[in-house]
């Protein structure tokens, strides 16, 4: 882990931001597309890079901002890595997000989020926060080779358990589904049950498959030697170098989601899931448990 002053922590438009307080990651998951050279990282992936000053340039930023919008975290670095724990940079921007009336799309693997579940809950009340959550092996064996240095996703579920229970919308990252691994429909059935039972909103997947780029791809070929011995030649002879790694289930899977999403109202197309959570009305009423469980 080391330390910077960053330039600036917003990007994007009125209509929505983004900011990432680290780059680099600690949970170790063996798909990370952020690996990928084309974000290039001047340093090791797992050092942390922790913008110091994040608080302040967001407060600098929001403070000069009239109209309200919706803040995005957690597309590129989680921001409830296990340095979080101690340096609790992610807490202090969602306090000035509270204070400045803006909403919140936090993107998570960690239960470590719960500690934040306060807040999480005052800015649903006064703008709006979505909470999005990954979830991609329902196996705890198979998610601890995936996923190594987080909770597992029977923890995460509960996590969307208690946001709910707060009134609290959530969205799932269905997303990455790996050809031959977790591409199974008891995987991708029991996964979409449990989000159904815990009132989701909406789903995002892409395309059932996997995405590989120069850096990431090297990463999760040597996790497959270690993990899984024959599957790198098995890709190479079925995908070669291409970007894009469709599961060969991926019809059945993605119809799969449709139904399940159908039959128990939940949003399946990515454009839905996204304008849900960009869109901050002006009067934002918080949803009550019944909403969420419609």
């Amino acid at each position: 882990m080391h330390f910077v002053d960053a330039k600036g922590i917003l990007t994007g438009s009125g209509s929505g931001f983004g900011m990432n307080i680290y780059r680099g990651c600690s949970h170790g998951c063996i798909y990370c597309d952020s690996r990928s050279k084309c974000y290039q990282f001047t340093h090791p992936f797992e050092d942390i890079e922790v913008k110091q000053n994040a608080p302040e340039l967001l407060e600098k930023a929001l403070r000069s901002k009239r109209k309200k919008s919706v803040i995005g975290t957690g597309a590129m670095s989680d921001p409830y890595m296990h340095c979080e724990e101690k340096l609790r940079l992610t807490r202090k921007c969602l306090e000035i997000i509270l204070k400045y009336g803006f909403g919140l799309a936090i993107q998570t693997k960690s239960d470590r989020i719960l500690e934040d579940i306060d807040l999480l809950d005052e800015i649903n009340r006064s703008a709006k926060c979505v909470v999005q959550m990954t979830l991609t092996t329902y196996d705890d064996d198979l998610c601890h080779i995936v996923e190594p240095n987080v909770c597992n996703t029977k923890r995460r579920i509960e996590v969307l358990e208690k946001m709910r229970d707060r009134g609290i919308p959530t969205i799932v990252w269905l997303s990455p589904i790996l050809p031959f691994i977790n591409d199974t429909e008891e995987n991708v059935i029991s996964i979409l049950n449990e989000c159904a039972r815990v009132g989701v909103k909406g789903i995002i997947d892409f395309g059932m498959g996997l995405t590989l780029r120069e850096g990431d791809r090297e990463y999760y070929y040597a996790a497959l030697d270690k993990h899984f011995p024959g599957m790198k030649e098995r890709y190479i002879r079925e995908y070669g170098n291409a970007y894009e790694l469709p599961s060969p289930n991926a019809k059945q899977l993605r119809d799969i989601l449709e139904r399940i999403c159908k039959e128990n109202g939940m949003m399946y197309r990515p454009e839905d899931c996204f304008a849900y959570m960009h869109d901050l009305p002006e009067k934002y009423p918080q949803m009550s448990i019944f909403d969420v469980m419609k």
